[in-house]
């Protein structure tokens, strides 16, 4: 049975006049600026683990905390409302609002694409659609939040991704488990990718990373400069270029981030059906963040790179595709 705050469930619910005390969803519409309308979802989950789930941005994961300290990097965009989106280009940049996890794809992500299968921004557009949300529940032993997302056109493709979010009470973890579905009639491109990132304090001078890998490469020559040091976070510095390394997943599928002078672990699992994981440096001030961003194809330049180097995930219609991601953080 699980514990909250190092009792009991059982013994818990005794003390309290309701579970909404030490576990909950809160739930809110924003009222002002670019997220004004947009729902927000605040899960309280008994462990002194808190995070915003946001429906309008496909369920992804904002501002997160651990005993109150945060752990997510946000960006100076803020995590907008849906229509605030920008699909042309690099359009994508001008509402990616950081957060914990932020979902790429369904079709593409990387650079815009311009191909056969027609034009799409960077990283694509599913981080922008809104959830229909099926599920929000609360017992003593788990929290739940559930919804289906459809990425579809006339004449265009009909990818549906269903979302369940799932975390134990009295825990400092969650799982997301995702399942995406061609509900076209004819086949689609499939590229998702996990943004997952991180910031300060949980990054700091001293912050080590430890991603265990069949290899690693880096994207450019930027990230081969600082190839020696991927492991390493030092002192934010203005002007500093992002730097991009692509790991093979090994056998253990883990990414760790530790942080020993604060007494922080975060670790990422990801599943079998992710066979990538890319790395995000970025250590310059105010873009002081790492990403970590497992995927389903290890093809980082984009849809028209993975179709030249065969490398482009499919789904047949009526085919589905499931990714699960789990998150754990401890905190001394």
């Amino acid at each position: 049975m699980s514990e909250i705050f190092g009792t009991p469930v059982g013994q818990a619910l005794l003390r309290v006049g309701s579970l909404d005390q030490v576990a909950r969803v809160d739930r809110f519409v924003e009222d002002d600026g670019p997220a004004r309308g947009a729902r927000r979802f605040r899960v309280v989950n008994g462990g002194g683990f808190e995070f915003d789930v946001h429906p309008d941005r496909a369920l992804d994961i904002g501002a997160a905390t651990i005993n109150g300290i945060p752990l997510a990097w946000l960006s100076s965009t803020g995590i907008t409302r849906p229509d605030a989106y920008e699909p042309a280009g690099r359009g994508w940049l001008r509402t990616f609002g950081g957060g914990l996890v932020t979902t790429c794809g369904l079709d593409t992500f990387g650079p815009p694409a311009d191909d056969e299968d027609g034009v799409s921004g960077m990283h694509g557009r599913i981080g922008a659609v809104p959830a229909r949300v099926t599920e929000v529940t609360v017992t003593p032993e788990l929290i739940t939040v559930a919804g289906d997302v459809r990425q579809t056109g006339v004449f265009q493709e009909n990818l549906v991704l269903r979302r369940r979010i799932t975390s134990r009470v009295g825990s400092t973890s969650f799982t997301i488990e995702d399942t995406v579905t061609n509900e076209g009639e004819s086949v689609s491109p499939h590229m998702v990718l996990y943004h997952v990132n991180l910031g300060w304090p949980l990054l700091d001078a001293g912050t080590v990373i430890d991603i265990p890998a069949a290899s690693v490469t880096s994207r450019d020559p930027d990230a081969a400069t600082g190839f020696n040091q991927r492991a390493e976070i030092g002192e934010p510095k203005a002007g500093t270029r992002e730097q991009v390394y692509i790991h093979t997943a090994g056998d253990e599928r883990v990414a760790r981030v530790t942080n020993a002078a604060r007494g922080l672990t975060f670790t990422l699992r990801y599943s079998e059906t992710l066979p990538a994981i890319f790395q995000w440096k970025l250590t310059a001030t105010k873009h002081y963040v790492l990403g970590l961003e497992p995927a389903n194809t290890p093809e980082i330049q984009g849809r028209a790179a993975a179709r030249t180097n065969g490398t482009l995930p499919r789904l047949e219609p009526g085919e589905s595709r499931t990714y699960v991601i789990e998150i754990d953080v401890s905190a001394a």
